[in-house]
């Protein structure tokens, strides 16, 4: 059997749990000597439902998505930085739409083995459960899904300057 991992994508949304997430995957492909992508994806489906709520007006909306896009490319030059410290390339892919559909087209599309996803914390209620898109990508995946603990001290130590 060869190496398992040859091509493995990172979902990267700002959050400690994501960071956590990009650090493991880029260990993971030097290992493996696999291709990494960091995906962000700008949830623009729930933009248009505040819109429709009422509780954004289409100016707001042009602005809150525009604050959102800056946020993905900050997220995903982060990534990049933690990538070049461990001489991985990296390829940064934004989206726009449904979190968890854009990524399964994603995965499928580039024919990934593996899904690297940070861990699902502070859900207080099954809706939140259902709700969230880390556990909608962990059941919709069509690869296989690897979700890191962000509490991994050796980990982080690796990335420490």
């Amino acid at each position: 059997m060869g190496v398992p991992f040859k091509r493995i994508v990172v979902y990267v949304d700002g959050s400690e749990g994501s960071l956590s997430a990009v650090m493991y995957a880029i260990l993971l492909a030097q290992q493996n000597e696999a291709k990494l992508t960091a995906v962000s994806v700008v949830n623009t489906r729930a933009l248009g439902e505040l819109v429709r709520a009422g509780i954004f007006v289409d100016v707001e909306r042009e602005e809150y998505q525009h604050d959102l896009q800056s946020d993905a490319d900050r997220y995903l030059r982060h990534a990049a930085k933690l990538a070049a410290q461990k001489h991985v390339a990296l390829e940064q892919v934004k989206l726009e739409g449904t979190v968890h559909a854009a990524m399964t087209t994603l995965l499928k599309e580039r024919q990934a083995d593996l899904l690297v996803l940070g861990g699902v914390f502070d859900i207080r209620s099954r809706r939140e459960e259902l709700a969230s898109e880390t556990d909608r990508m962990m059941r919709t995946s069509p690869c296989p899904v690897l979700v890191v603990r962000q509490d991994d001290e050796e980990m982080w130590a690796a990335f420490e300057p």
